[in-house]
């Protein structure tokens, strides 16, 4: 049985005065890991385009996901470590984080990219918890499959109010930032909703916008 994407990875949960939750992609980080992960196929630009038109809203987010990942089969799991190596966290993103948890709050990162990257970067970028897809392998290669349940629009509304929850955070002291349609749910879900260096669709419907791609623009929203 495959194993469900909504698994939760990061520290147990512990009450917090505020919940912040980022998306990853082009988010946390500036990059777009499926597309690092399709450079290793050579399909790199195909994907990319492809991710664009979803971040859009344009397509089918889940539709969508399956198919790029499809472009994936047969890439190695030994090509996790370079895709690693290409990772650029967002400007400002250790300074947010410190400053969260300097006030009592806790950050969560849910993504519709993958485990396989988001359980080394997260940690490293000192997340509390954190939730994504992930790969089916087949002899230590990529199978071109989702494994389990895809953390799509709805899943990433669902992880926001599960964390609130286990933390003893109302939902009007959350905050949810992010760039793509696929943000949309969980911003309307929070109490405060971000575009971050975001689409215009996610603009038009953000409670803030930050322009400057830098997240350090956050720490005055904090509470």
């Amino acid at each position: 049985m495959p194993r469900p994407a909504a698994t939760v990875e990061g520290v147990p949960a512990t009450s917090a005065r505020f919940l912040v939750v980022l998306d990853a992609d082009s988010t946390l980080i500036r990059n777009e890991v499926i597309e690092l992960i399709a450079d290793e196929a050579g399909r790199g630009a195909e994907v990319a385009a492809a991710t664009e038109a979803a971040m859009r809203g344009e397509v089918d987010f889940a539709a969508s996901l399956r198919s790029r990942v499809e472009a994936l089969r047969g890439v190695p799991v030994s090509a996790f470590a370079h895709v690693l190596s290409r990772i650029e966290p967002t400007p400002g993103v250790r300074e947010l984080i410190e400053a969260v948890h300097r006030r009592g709050g806790r950050v969560g990162v849910v993504s519709g990219g993958f485990h396989e990257i988001l359980d080394t970067v997260a940690p490293e970028l000192g997340a509390d918890v954190w939730r994504a897809n992930r790969l089916a392998v087949v002899d230590d290669r990529l199978s071109g499959q989702v494994d389990g349940e895809i953390v799509d629009a709805e899943g990433k509304a669902v992880a926001l109010s599960g964390w609130a929850h286990e933390s003893g955070v109302a939902l009007s002291r959350t905050i949810a930032i992010g760039d793509g349609a696929n943000d949309l749910r969980m911003m309307a879900v929070a109490g405060l909703g971000i575009a971050f260096n975001a689409k215009p669709a996610v603009r038009g419907r953000a409670d803030v916008v930050v322009e400057p791609v830098d997240l350090r623009e956050v720490i005055p929203l904090l509470p």
